[in-house]
Protein backbone atom coordinates (compact mmCIF):
# COMPACT_ATOMS: atom_id res chain seq x y z
CA UNK A 1 0.00 0.00 0.00
CA UNK A 2 1.28 3.46 -0.90
CA UNK A 3 2.40 5.77 1.88
CA UNK A 4 3.65 9.36 2.04
CA UNK A 5 7.04 9.69 0.39
CA UNK A 6 8.65 11.51 3.32
CA UNK A 7 7.64 8.77 5.76
CA UNK A 8 9.05 6.08 3.46
CA UNK A 9 12.29 8.02 3.04
CA UNK A 10 12.72 8.22 6.80
CA UNK A 11 12.44 4.43 6.96
CA UNK A 12 15.08 4.12 4.26
CA UNK A 13 17.24 6.68 6.08
CA UNK A 14 17.22 4.55 9.23
CA UNK A 15 18.38 1.53 7.23
CA UNK A 16 21.13 3.48 5.47
CA UNK A 17 22.57 4.84 8.70
CA UNK A 18 22.81 1.43 10.40
CA UNK A 19 26.51 0.69 9.96
CA UNK A 20 26.11 -2.72 11.62
CA UNK A 21 23.25 -4.06 9.48
CA UNK A 22 23.58 -2.38 6.07
CA UNK A 23 25.21 -4.54 3.40
CA UNK A 24 24.58 -2.43 0.34
CA UNK A 25 22.11 0.10 -1.06
CA UNK A 26 21.46 1.31 -4.60
CA UNK A 27 19.43 4.32 -5.76
CA UNK A 28 18.45 4.64 -9.43
CA UNK A 29 15.78 5.86 -11.82
CA UNK A 30 13.97 9.15 -11.49
CA UNK A 31 10.75 10.49 -10.10
CA UNK A 32 8.15 11.72 -12.57
CA UNK A 33 8.98 15.11 -14.08
CA UNK A 34 12.48 15.27 -12.59
CA UNK A 35 16.05 14.79 -13.75
CA UNK A 36 18.39 13.65 -10.94
CA UNK A 37 21.94 14.97 -10.91
CA UNK A 38 23.13 11.34 -10.76
CA UNK A 39 21.87 8.38 -12.74
CA UNK A 40 22.79 5.97 -9.94
CA UNK A 41 24.20 5.92 -6.41
CA UNK A 42 25.66 3.04 -4.38
CA UNK A 43 26.23 2.98 -0.60
CA UNK A 44 28.14 0.64 1.69
CA UNK A 45 30.22 0.87 4.86
CA UNK A 46 33.99 0.50 4.71
CA UNK A 47 36.61 0.23 7.44
CA UNK A 48 39.45 2.72 7.06
CA UNK A 49 42.39 3.52 9.32
CA UNK A 50 40.31 6.38 10.71
CA UNK A 51 37.41 4.05 11.51
CA UNK A 52 34.20 3.01 9.79
CA UNK A 53 32.93 5.28 7.03
CA UNK A 54 29.90 5.35 4.77
CA UNK A 55 31.15 5.09 1.20
CA UNK A 56 28.88 6.70 -1.39
CA UNK A 57 29.60 6.27 -5.10
CA UNK A 58 27.57 8.39 -7.50
CA UNK A 59 27.52 7.92 -11.27
CA UNK A 60 26.92 10.55 -13.92
CA UNK A 61 26.82 9.83 -17.66
CA UNK A 62 30.52 9.03 -17.87
CA UNK A 63 32.19 8.61 -14.50
CA UNK A 64 31.95 7.34 -10.95
CA UNK A 65 32.59 9.69 -8.02
CA UNK A 66 33.39 8.11 -4.64
CA UNK A 67 33.40 9.85 -1.24
CA UNK A 68 33.77 8.44 2.27
CA UNK A 69 31.87 9.94 5.23
CA UNK A 70 32.68 9.19 8.86
CA UNK A 71 29.94 7.44 10.80
CA UNK A 72 27.96 10.05 12.72
CA UNK A 73 27.14 13.59 11.65
CA UNK A 74 29.05 13.37 8.35
CA UNK A 75 27.25 10.19 7.28
CA UNK A 76 23.87 11.58 8.32
CA UNK A 77 24.42 14.76 6.32
CA UNK A 78 25.50 12.77 3.26
CA UNK A 79 22.46 10.47 3.44
CA UNK A 80 20.08 13.41 3.91
CA UNK A 81 21.56 15.11 0.86
CA UNK A 82 21.23 11.93 -1.21
CA UNK A 83 17.60 11.40 -0.16
CA UNK A 84 16.84 14.86 -1.58
CA UNK A 85 17.93 13.66 -5.03
CA UNK A 86 14.73 12.62 -6.86
CA UNK A 87 15.60 8.97 -7.44
CA UNK A 88 12.65 6.78 -8.38
CA UNK A 89 13.89 3.57 -6.77
CA UNK A 90 15.85 2.49 -3.71
CA UNK A 91 17.10 -1.06 -3.12
CA UNK A 92 18.51 -1.64 0.36
CA UNK A 93 20.11 -4.89 1.53
CA UNK A 94 20.67 -5.60 5.22
CA UNK A 95 22.00 -8.70 6.95
CA UNK A 96 18.52 -10.21 7.32
CA UNK A 97 16.25 -8.40 4.82
CA UNK A 98 15.94 -6.79 1.42
CA UNK A 99 13.90 -3.60 0.98
CA UNK A 100 12.63 -2.10 -2.25
CA UNK A 101 11.15 1.42 -2.34
CA UNK A 102 9.51 2.74 -5.51
CA UNK A 103 8.14 6.26 -5.96
CA UNK A 104 4.76 6.31 -7.75
CA UNK A 105 3.42 8.81 -10.30
CA UNK A 106 1.43 10.41 -7.47
CA UNK A 107 4.71 11.04 -5.61
CA UNK A 108 3.91 8.45 -2.99
CA UNK A 109 6.05 5.47 -2.05
CA UNK A 110 5.63 1.71 -2.15
CA UNK A 111 7.97 -0.30 0.07
CA UNK A 112 8.31 -4.06 -0.29
CA UNK A 113 10.33 -5.94 2.34
CA UNK A 114 11.36 -9.60 2.16
CA UNK A 115 13.40 -11.71 4.54
CA UNK A 116 16.59 -13.25 3.20
CA UNK A 117 16.29 -17.00 2.78
CA UNK A 118 19.66 -17.25 4.50
CA UNK A 119 20.70 -14.28 6.68
CA UNK A 120 24.14 -12.85 5.93
CA UNK A 121 26.77 -13.21 8.64
CA UNK A 122 28.27 -9.84 9.52
CA UNK A 123 31.76 -11.32 9.16
CA UNK A 124 31.04 -12.12 5.50
CA UNK A 125 30.35 -8.51 4.52
CA UNK A 126 33.27 -6.99 2.64
CA UNK A 127 34.30 -3.77 4.36
CA UNK A 128 37.50 -3.18 2.45
CA UNK A 129 37.97 0.32 1.07
CA UNK A 130 39.10 -0.70 -2.41
CA UNK A 131 36.87 -3.02 -4.36
CA UNK A 132 38.53 -4.77 -7.30
CA UNK A 133 37.66 -2.59 -10.28
CA UNK A 134 36.15 -4.20 -13.32
CA UNK A 135 38.58 -3.75 -16.20
CA UNK A 136 37.44 -3.53 -19.79
CA UNK A 137 40.83 -4.74 -20.95
CA UNK A 138 42.61 -7.04 -18.52
CA UNK A 139 46.21 -6.14 -17.73
CA UNK A 140 47.43 -9.25 -19.55
CA UNK A 141 45.36 -8.60 -22.69
CA UNK A 142 47.49 -9.31 -25.80
CA UNK A 143 46.82 -5.81 -27.16
CA UNK A 144 48.29 -4.17 -24.06
CA UNK A 145 51.34 -6.45 -24.18
CA UNK A 146 51.85 -5.79 -27.91
CA UNK A 147 51.66 -2.03 -27.38
CA UNK A 148 54.16 -2.10 -24.53
CA UNK A 149 51.68 -0.97 -21.88
CA UNK A 150 51.98 -4.32 -20.10
CA UNK A 151 55.14 -6.39 -19.68
CA UNK A 152 55.61 -9.96 -20.89
CA UNK A 153 54.11 -11.24 -17.61
CA UNK A 154 50.90 -9.30 -18.26
CA UNK A 155 51.47 -6.57 -15.65
CA UNK A 156 51.04 -2.87 -16.35
CA UNK A 157 54.44 -1.21 -16.47
CA UNK A 158 54.87 1.44 -13.74
CA UNK A 159 55.69 4.07 -16.37
CA UNK A 160 52.52 3.23 -18.35
CA UNK A 161 49.93 3.42 -15.56
CA UNK A 162 48.61 6.79 -16.79
CA UNK A 163 48.29 5.47 -20.34
CA UNK A 164 46.40 2.40 -19.09
CA UNK A 165 44.04 4.63 -17.12
CA UNK A 166 43.47 6.74 -20.23
CA UNK A 167 42.70 3.62 -22.28
CA UNK A 168 40.21 2.34 -19.68
CA UNK A 169 38.37 5.65 -19.34
CA UNK A 170 38.17 6.05 -23.10
CA UNK A 171 36.78 2.55 -23.55
CA UNK A 172 34.07 3.21 -20.96
CA UNK A 173 33.04 6.36 -22.82
CA UNK A 174 33.16 4.67 -26.20
CA UNK A 175 31.30 1.55 -25.05
CA UNK A 176 28.46 3.47 -23.40
CA UNK A 177 28.21 5.90 -26.33
CA UNK A 178 27.98 3.11 -28.92
CA UNK A 179 25.52 1.03 -26.91
CA UNK A 180 23.30 4.02 -26.13
CA UNK A 181 23.30 5.16 -29.77
CA UNK A 182 22.37 1.68 -30.99
CA UNK A 183 19.63 1.37 -28.39
CA UNK A 184 18.21 4.79 -29.35
CA UNK A 185 18.30 3.92 -33.05
CA UNK A 186 20.78 6.69 -33.89
CA UNK A 187 23.44 4.12 -34.78
CA UNK A 188 22.66 1.06 -36.84
CA UNK A 189 23.03 -2.40 -35.33
CA UNK A 190 26.00 -4.04 -37.06
CA UNK A 191 26.02 -7.53 -38.54
CA UNK A 192 28.76 -9.96 -39.46
CA UNK A 193 28.33 -9.09 -43.13
CA UNK A 194 28.12 -5.35 -42.44
CA UNK A 195 30.24 -4.56 -39.37
CA UNK A 196 30.28 -1.27 -37.52
CA UNK A 197 32.74 0.94 -39.35
CA UNK A 198 34.90 3.15 -37.15
CA UNK A 199 37.63 5.51 -38.30
CA UNK A 200 40.27 7.05 -36.03
CA UNK A 201 41.55 10.24 -37.65
CA UNK A 202 45.12 11.06 -36.67
CA UNK A 203 45.63 7.74 -34.91
CA UNK A 204 49.43 8.01 -34.42
CA UNK A 205 50.69 5.00 -32.48
CA UNK A 206 47.06 3.86 -32.19
CA UNK A 207 46.97 2.91 -28.51
CA UNK A 208 43.31 3.84 -28.22
CA UNK A 209 42.55 2.57 -31.73
CA UNK A 210 43.72 -0.95 -30.92
CA UNK A 211 42.01 -0.87 -27.53
CA UNK A 212 38.72 0.16 -29.17
CA UNK A 213 38.89 -2.67 -31.69
CA UNK A 214 39.83 -5.23 -29.04
CA UNK A 215 37.05 -4.23 -26.66
CA UNK A 216 34.16 -3.51 -29.04
CA UNK A 217 35.16 -6.35 -31.35
CA UNK A 218 34.67 -8.82 -28.51
CA UNK A 219 30.89 -8.21 -28.53
CA UNK A 220 30.08 -6.52 -31.87
CA UNK A 221 31.18 -6.98 -35.48
CA UNK A 222 33.58 -4.05 -35.88
CA UNK A 223 36.03 -2.94 -38.55
CA UNK A 224 38.33 -0.09 -37.53
CA UNK A 225 40.43 2.09 -39.82
CA UNK A 226 43.25 4.28 -38.59
CA UNK A 227 44.37 7.36 -40.53
CA UNK A 228 47.72 9.07 -40.06
CA UNK A 229 50.10 11.10 -42.22
CA UNK A 230 53.12 8.92 -41.44
CA UNK A 231 53.89 5.83 -43.53
CA UNK A 232 55.94 4.55 -40.59
CA UNK A 233 52.85 4.56 -38.37
CA UNK A 234 50.85 2.67 -41.00
CA UNK A 235 53.52 0.00 -41.38
CA UNK A 236 53.94 -0.48 -37.64
CA UNK A 237 50.23 -0.50 -36.84
CA UNK A 238 49.40 -2.84 -39.72
CA UNK A 239 52.01 -5.31 -38.50
CA UNK A 240 50.62 -5.23 -34.95
CA UNK A 241 47.04 -5.72 -36.19
CA UNK A 242 48.08 -8.68 -38.34
CA UNK A 243 50.02 -10.26 -35.48
CA UNK A 244 47.00 -9.91 -33.16
CA UNK A 245 44.49 -11.04 -35.76
CA UNK A 246 42.39 -7.86 -35.49
CA UNK A 247 40.01 -6.66 -38.24
CA UNK A 248 41.73 -3.34 -38.85
CA UNK A 249 43.43 -1.45 -41.63
CA UNK A 250 45.50 1.73 -41.73
CA UNK A 251 45.57 4.52 -44.30
CA UNK A 252 48.25 7.13 -44.98
CA UNK A 253 46.83 10.59 -45.48
CA UNK A 254 45.81 13.83 -43.86
CA UNK A 255 42.56 14.13 -41.95
CA UNK A 256 41.17 16.50 -44.57
CA UNK A 257 42.06 14.34 -47.60
CA UNK A 258 42.10 10.72 -46.43
CA UNK A 259 40.04 8.43 -48.67
CA UNK A 260 38.01 5.54 -47.26
CA UNK A 261 36.33 2.73 -49.17
CA UNK A 262 33.09 3.29 -47.23
CA UNK A 263 31.79 6.12 -45.07
CA UNK A 264 32.23 5.32 -41.37
CA UNK A 265 29.47 5.01 -38.78
CA UNK A 266 31.68 6.29 -35.96
CA UNK A 267 34.45 8.90 -36.16
CA UNK A 268 37.16 9.22 -33.51
CA UNK A 269 39.58 12.15 -33.31
CA UNK A 270 41.72 11.85 -30.22
CA UNK A 271 44.09 14.69 -29.40
CA UNK A 272 44.30 16.06 -32.94
CA UNK A 273 46.24 19.31 -32.76
CA UNK A 274 44.54 22.70 -33.18
CA UNK A 275 42.45 22.95 -36.38
CA UNK A 276 43.03 19.25 -37.16
CA UNK A 277 40.15 18.62 -34.75
CA UNK A 278 37.99 20.95 -36.87
CA UNK A 279 39.00 19.02 -39.98
CA UNK A 280 38.02 15.76 -38.28
CA UNK A 281 34.63 17.12 -37.25
CA UNK A 282 34.06 18.46 -40.77
CA UNK A 283 34.88 15.04 -42.27
CA UNK A 284 32.53 13.37 -39.80
CA UNK A 285 29.75 15.69 -40.94
CA UNK A 286 30.67 15.11 -44.58
CA UNK A 287 30.30 11.36 -43.99
CA UNK A 288 27.15 11.97 -41.89
CA UNK A 289 28.67 9.78 -39.21
CA UNK A 290 26.13 8.69 -36.61
CA UNK A 291 28.52 9.10 -33.66
CA UNK A 292 31.55 11.33 -33.16
CA UNK A 293 34.00 11.34 -30.25
CA UNK A 294 36.64 14.08 -30.38
CA UNK A 295 39.19 14.91 -27.69
CA UNK A 296 40.79 18.20 -28.82
CA UNK A 297 44.42 19.00 -28.13
CA UNK A 298 45.84 22.52 -28.43
CA UNK A 299 43.60 25.48 -29.43
CA UNK A 300 45.89 27.96 -31.17
CA UNK A 301 43.54 29.27 -33.87
CA UNK A 302 40.93 31.00 -31.69
CA UNK A 303 43.64 32.05 -29.21
CA UNK A 304 45.45 33.89 -32.02
CA UNK A 305 42.21 35.57 -33.11
CA UNK A 306 41.56 36.74 -29.54
CA UNK A 307 45.00 38.34 -29.35
CA UNK A 308 44.25 40.43 -32.45
CA UNK A 309 40.60 41.29 -31.78
CA UNK A 310 39.24 43.97 -29.49
CA UNK A 311 37.85 42.33 -26.35
CA UNK A 312 34.17 43.20 -25.89
CA UNK A 313 33.09 44.92 -22.69
CA UNK A 314 32.98 43.97 -19.91
CA UNK A 315 35.26 40.98 -20.52
CA UNK A 316 38.71 42.60 -20.71
CA UNK A 317 39.91 40.71 -17.63
CA UNK A 318 39.41 37.43 -19.48
CA UNK A 319 42.02 38.28 -22.10
CA UNK A 320 44.33 40.76 -20.35
CA UNK A 321 46.58 38.07 -18.89
CA UNK A 322 48.12 35.55 -21.25
CA UNK A 323 47.43 32.42 -19.23
CA UNK A 324 43.79 33.35 -18.69
CA UNK A 325 43.37 34.24 -22.36
CA UNK A 326 44.74 30.83 -23.40
CA UNK A 327 42.44 28.98 -21.03
CA UNK A 328 39.46 31.03 -22.15
CA UNK A 329 40.38 30.32 -25.78
CA UNK A 330 40.25 26.58 -25.04
CA UNK A 331 36.77 26.90 -23.57
CA UNK A 332 35.51 29.23 -26.30
CA UNK A 333 36.86 26.98 -29.06
CA UNK A 334 35.12 23.87 -27.79
CA UNK A 335 31.91 25.76 -27.01
CA UNK A 336 31.84 27.02 -30.59
CA UNK A 337 32.57 23.55 -31.94
CA UNK A 338 29.70 22.12 -29.92
CA UNK A 339 27.38 24.86 -31.21
CA UNK A 340 28.37 24.25 -34.83
CA UNK A 341 27.79 20.50 -34.47
CA UNK A 342 24.31 21.27 -33.16
CA UNK A 343 23.71 23.43 -36.25
CA UNK A 344 24.85 20.51 -38.40
CA UNK A 345 22.25 18.21 -36.88
CA UNK A 346 24.04 16.60 -33.93
CA UNK A 347 23.11 16.30 -30.28
CA UNK A 348 26.25 17.27 -28.41
CA UNK A 349 27.57 16.98 -24.89
CA UNK A 350 30.98 17.89 -23.53
CA UNK A 351 32.40 15.50 -20.95
CA UNK A 352 35.59 14.84 -19.06
CA UNK A 353 37.74 12.34 -20.93
CA UNK A 354 40.01 11.42 -18.03
CA UNK A 355 40.89 13.21 -14.79
CA UNK A 356 43.23 16.20 -15.23
CA UNK A 357 45.81 14.55 -12.99
CA UNK A 358 46.46 12.09 -15.82
CA UNK A 359 46.37 14.52 -18.76
CA UNK A 360 45.71 18.27 -19.07
CA UNK A 361 43.81 17.62 -22.33
CA UNK A 362 40.80 15.94 -20.80
CA UNK A 363 37.80 17.39 -22.65
CA UNK A 364 35.82 15.22 -25.04
CA UNK A 365 33.08 16.27 -27.46
CA UNK A 366 30.49 13.54 -27.97
CA UNK A 367 28.04 14.08 -30.83
CA UNK A 368 25.16 11.89 -31.99
CA UNK A 369 23.52 12.64 -35.33
CA UNK A 370 19.81 13.33 -34.93
CA UNK A 371 18.62 15.17 -38.01
CA UNK A 372 19.20 17.79 -40.66
CA UNK A 373 20.98 21.13 -40.64
CA UNK A 374 19.56 23.81 -38.34
CA UNK A 375 19.15 27.04 -40.30
CA UNK A 376 17.46 29.26 -37.74
CA UNK A 377 15.90 29.43 -34.31
CA UNK A 378 17.51 29.86 -30.91
CA UNK A 379 20.42 27.52 -31.65
CA UNK A 380 21.53 29.61 -34.62
CA UNK A 381 20.95 32.89 -32.77
CA UNK A 382 23.08 31.77 -29.80
CA UNK A 383 25.89 30.81 -32.15
CA UNK A 384 25.66 34.02 -34.17
CA UNK A 385 25.67 36.15 -31.03
CA UNK A 386 28.70 34.35 -29.61
CA UNK A 387 30.74 34.63 -32.80
CA UNK A 388 29.78 38.27 -33.33
CA UNK A 389 30.53 39.26 -29.72
CA UNK A 390 34.07 37.89 -29.85
CA UNK A 391 34.69 38.72 -33.53
CA UNK A 392 36.00 35.27 -34.33
CA UNK A 393 35.80 33.10 -37.44
CA UNK A 394 35.79 29.43 -36.35
CA UNK A 395 37.68 27.15 -38.70
CA UNK A 396 35.01 24.46 -38.41
CA UNK A 397 32.38 26.96 -39.60
CA UNK A 398 34.50 27.70 -42.67
CA UNK A 399 34.97 24.00 -43.43
CA UNK A 400 31.28 23.22 -42.89
CA UNK A 401 30.10 26.16 -45.00
CA UNK A 402 28.36 28.01 -42.17
CA UNK A 403 28.40 31.65 -43.21
CA UNK A 404 29.01 34.41 -40.71
CA UNK A 405 26.13 36.79 -40.05
CA UNK A 406 26.22 40.46 -40.96
CA UNK A 407 26.76 41.27 -37.27
CA UNK A 408 29.81 39.04 -37.22
CA UNK A 409 31.18 40.69 -40.37
CA UNK A 410 30.74 44.09 -38.78
CA UNK A 411 32.62 42.99 -35.64
CA UNK A 412 35.46 41.54 -37.76
CA UNK A 413 35.72 44.72 -39.84
CA UNK A 414 35.86 46.86 -36.67
CA UNK A 415 38.55 44.59 -35.21
CA UNK A 416 40.65 44.77 -38.40
CA UNK A 417 40.34 48.56 -38.42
Amino acid sequence: MAEPLLRAQMRVRTLLLDDQQLVRAVASGRQRGTEPAWRRAELRYVDLKAGRHLQITTYDATQAHTHNHAVGDAARAAVDALLEVPFGNWHVETLAEQHQMRVTKKNEALIHTTARSTPVDATQVVRGHDKPKERLLAEDHPVLVALGISDSQGRIKPSRQAKYRQVEEFLRLLDSSVQDAIKAGSLRRPTKDDPLRIVDLGCGNAYLTFAAQAHLGATLPVHLTGVDVKQQSRDHNSAVAERLGLDMDFVVGTIADAELDQAPDVVLALHACDTATDEALARANEWQAALVLAAPCCHHDIAAQLRKARTPAPYAMLTRHGILRERFADTLTDAVRAAILRLLGYRVDVVEFVESEHTPRNTLLRAVRTGGVVKGGSVRKEYDDLVATWAIRPHLAVLAGIAATEAAHEEETAADA
